[in-house]
């Protein structure tokens, strides 16, 4: 009898566990999907507001001003993604991705009834504080709700989300300026926003870090001083103004005392903005380098690939747009495919196989030329592309698997950050040597005599003389013949170096320890065999209250 009542107990208790289990599944996915909503607008609103930049500038004017469109976004989310990792982990997730949808919503709001360029830049800046906060707090809150080894697929979901908005960004922005209002590139953020800030708020995660040290305003004061006038040199240089000016070199010595004042404040600091111990850890150090070496080959070339598909093989802007979403299609396929094998692979085999992949696809870019067929470009950035996926979201896996869970936020954010400046250097770097193999180029091809007939050698503006038909009708053909070689040539070169670039992050790949993935009982060491648990008190381990799924 007694052994009949405990195998009842025993199936109310098993159908009990499978009941929390089930509503923390719908919970989890709630959240995520409010994240990925979040994310998805931080990473479309810049291809959507690339598209619609030429009505934009003909209602506003102030084209002298339109680079800083994406200058003060730039510069506000590059500043914000580390305060917002290490705010997160003080105070908690949904506080810091709350604010962040707020402000990012707020300027978009704004944005639409701009009546000049330069109240469109400060509204920019606005949804820029808000995107850095949202896309380390996205990956941080992944690590709180799901153990390493599960965490990979949901990484991987996240990475396709920034593929999937630059596949779709540029036909909804084409959409929008073709029939409505250019205002509504900004509005349509309003509905999806909200419903993000809603569909993530139903349960979501508190983690609570019992920390009594004050907040590190001196270190984000010091910081913000060291990155901004950074960035700006990295825009600036070389084409609003020269390298040795006064401006370009008194940036970077303000920079350079910033950057030695944030050390050694952060050293003195009882709870850093950026703890140096972090880099203590090689998984963390070699992620981060290499995160910033991929970004450094990848943004730097794969911004200049519009401009071959247009100037050297004369496809129109649409097409050439649609020519692209191979390399966004690889990066998915790798991008989840790795996420979903993570659990049985670990994150090894795919760091050491995305670089040479991606190296591969580069170098096979740097053989095409004008007479080239579509489908080689298609095939060569889809290889490309399936290195990027293998490769962007493990680094982050990877780290978060040895990383104490009340740094989660800090180590996530501080390796986008990597990313993110690796890309902006990328991209000031291939742009000037770029312009400077044309310079080259161009005095091989074209004829004698023919120089003083161009306006400029700048790569860009060469490129608008073959694809503006009044301007080339002018242009006698042998000098547009010689430019398409010298743009060809140009561009093609930097495929190579990019090749290269990428190559050197495998370096890193090697060099950084397989580490098994942790189960759920391993990563919360609490019995549990699922997150998401709500602990007694505080871990010995880290000091912090585990992931609790609630509506706090």
């Amino acid at each position: 009898m007694f052994n009949i009542r405990r195998d009842k107990n025993d199936r109310e208790a098993s159908r009990s566990k499978k009941g929390e289990r089930s509503e923390k599944d719908v919970s989890r996915s709630f959240i995520m999907l409010g994240l990925g909503l979040g994310m998805l607008l931080a990473s479309l609103d810049q291809t959507v507001v690339g598209t619609s930049l030429p009505r934009i500038v003909a209602v506003l004017g102030g084209m002298e001003l339109f680079s800083w469109l994406f200058t003060s976004y730039m510069l506000a989310q590059t500043i914000t993604i580390p305060i917002a990792g290490k705010m997160s982990d003080r105070l908690g997730r949904k506080p810091i991705f709350l604010a962040g949808m707020f402000l990012f919503m707020a300027g978009s709001l704004i944005a639409g009834f701009s009546t000049s360029m330069e109240m469109l830049i400060v509204c920019r800046f606005i949804q820029g504080l808000g995107g850095g906060a949202l896309i380390p707090v996205a990956m941080a809150t992944v690590a709180d709700l799901y153990a390493p080894q599960d965490r990979g697929k949901i990484q991987g979901i996240l990475g396709a989300v920034f593929a999937l908005s630059t596949v779709i960004g540029p036909f909804i922005g084409g959409f929008i300026v073709d029939n409505w209002d250019w205002d509504w590139v900004f509005w349509v953020n309003l509905p999806i926003g909200i419903f993000a800030v809603i569909v993530a708020s139903f349960k979501f995660p508190s983690l609570a870090h019992v920390e009594t040290s004050p907040i590190d305003y001196l270190g984000i004061f010091t910081l913000t001083g060291a990155m901004a006038p950074a960035l700006l040199v990295l825009t600036w240089g070389g084409s609003t103004y020269s390298w040795t000016s006064p401006v370009i070199l008194g940036m970077i010595a303000f920079s350079m005392v910033m950057l030695v004042a944030f050390v050694m404040v952060e050293r003195k600091a009882a709870d850093p903005l950026l703890p140096f111990s972090l880099f203590k850890e090689s998984i963390f150090t070699l992620g981060s380098a290499g995160l910033f070496i991929m970004a450094l080959g990848m943004f730097g070339v794969i911004g200049f690939l519009p401009l071959f598909l247009q100037a050297v093989m004369g496809m129109s802007a649409t097409n050439s747009g649609m020519l692209t979403i191979p390399l966004m299609v690889g990066s998915m396929i790798t991008s989840i495919g790795s996420g979903f094998l993570l659990k049985r692979t670990g994150y090894k085999p795919w760091l050491l196989i995305g670089p040479p992949i991606m190296a591969v696809g580069m170098f096979l870019l740097s053989t095409l030329h004008a007479g080239s067929d579509p489908l080689e470009a298609i095939v060569y950035q889809l290889i490309v592309g399936m290195g990027i996926g293998a490769v962007m979201s493990n680094y982050i896996v990877a780290a978060q698997n040895v990383m104490p869970k009340n740094e989660m936020g800090v180590a996530t954010s501080s390796m986008s950050l990597f990313r993110s400046i690796g890309g902006t250097v990328g991209v000031t770097m291939f742009g000037a040597l770029l312009n400077g193999r044309m310079v080259t180029e161009i005095g091989r091809n074209l004829p004698e005599g023919a120089m003083e007939l161009l306006p400029t050698t700048d790569a860009n503006s060469l490129g608008n003389i073959l694809l503006d038909p009044e301007i080339s009708a002018i242009i006698p053909a042998a000098i547009q013949e010689a430019i398409r070689l010298s743009l060809s040539n140009s561009i093609t070169f930097l495929f190579m170096v990019g090749a290269i670039i990428v190559s050197l992050s495998f370096i890193a790949s090697a060099l950084t320890r397989n580490v098994p993935l942790k189960s759920a009982k391993e990563y919360y060491g609490d019995g549990s065999d699922e997150p998401g648990k709500v602990d007694s008190g505080e871990s010995k381990e880290t000091g912090v209250v585990a992931a609790e799924v609630s509506n706090k």
